[in-house]
């Protein structure tokens, strides 16, 4: 059975601008070094907050290794509060794979815990759920007898998506209400951020190659399509074509796929410049 890996929260709910205490410490010549009490002083975080909100900017894409990473230094230049959709995106987009980050994909996305279960498994199959749904759903996947831990764990993934402090704006995940929930109908962010997505799912991938197959890119594990909510990559590739960002072209009758960037972190400063 897989592990569920969802109790770093430790209980506090995805808050931007708790994120963003962690982040102005981050950018500082200590980063996130020191003690916990250091960084309590440092951040105005409660002793029990500090390390779960530290837990939330990591699995977010903004802090490695106790400083900001370099798309989180992009971020707080071009969104110095958080407030865009566009960092709503990218951070949902890292959330997507646990703890695990960019890493080779597992050939079951459970592996990495309930969050890339949540995303790759479960929304492509169920467009419209209850929380009872997840719960009983997982609970099969995951060997968890206590419903009610699941319950808990997982009413923090979806705050994350439907609470105006956390990810609302990017409507991955729209509360009904009375525990229910509807995917599939997020509004897709801008070109250059969706190129930022491809661009780093490519390298994790197909490294430095140029050129890889259509068929290879629409069964690419753990890709894009549910990353963004849709059953279809084809849409998402069609647009990016008429942004530049890439080219769609037969060889020897084969559909194949050529990248028009070179530096992923130029498309994300690109996309907050559009916006």
């Amino acid at each position: 059975m897989s592990a569920l890996k969802l109790s770093f929260h430790g209980t506090f709910a995805l808050k931007k601008q708790d994120v963003l205490l962690l982040l102005e410490a981050a950018e500082t010549e200590q980063g996130l070094n020191g003690s916990l009490m250091e960084l309590v002083e440092r951040t105005g975080l409660g002793n029990k907050k500090v390390s779960p909100i530290k837990s939330w900017a990591v699995r977010s894409g903004l802090v490695r290794q106790n400083y900001l990473s370099p798309e989180a230094a992009t971020v707080r230049e071009c969104d110095p509060y958080l407030t865009s959709s566009i960092t709503d995106w990218f951070m949902h987009f890292y959330l997507s794979f646990g703890d695990r980050g960019l890493q080779t994909p597992p050939a079951n996305p459970a592996e990495w815990g309930g969050w890339p279960y949540f995303v790759f498994c479960f929304l492509p199959e169920h467009s419209e759920f209850t929380l009872d749904d997840l719960i009983q759903t997982s609970a099969a996947v995951f060997g968890i007898g206590s419903l009610k831990l699941l319950g808990t764990n997982f009413r923090f993934v979806l705050r994350a998506y439907t609470e105006v402090q956390a990810l609302w704006s990017c409507q991955f995940v729209q509360s009904l209400g009375d525990n229910r929930f509807r995917s599939g109908d997020a509004q897709l962010p801008k070109a250059e951020l969706l190129g930022y997505f491809l661009a780093k799912l490519w390298q994790r991938d197909f490294g430095e190659c140029s050129t890889v197959s259509l068929t290879q890119l629409l069964q690419q594990p753990m890709g894009l399509a549910p990353i963004l909510g849709m059953g279809d990559l084809l849409p998402c590739l069609q647009l990016l074509e008429t942004q530049g960002l890439l080219r769609q072209h037969d060889q020897h009758g084969d559909l194949m796929v050529t990248r028009g960037w070179q530096d992923p972190l130029h498309l994300l400063k690109k996309a907050y410049d559009s916006d």
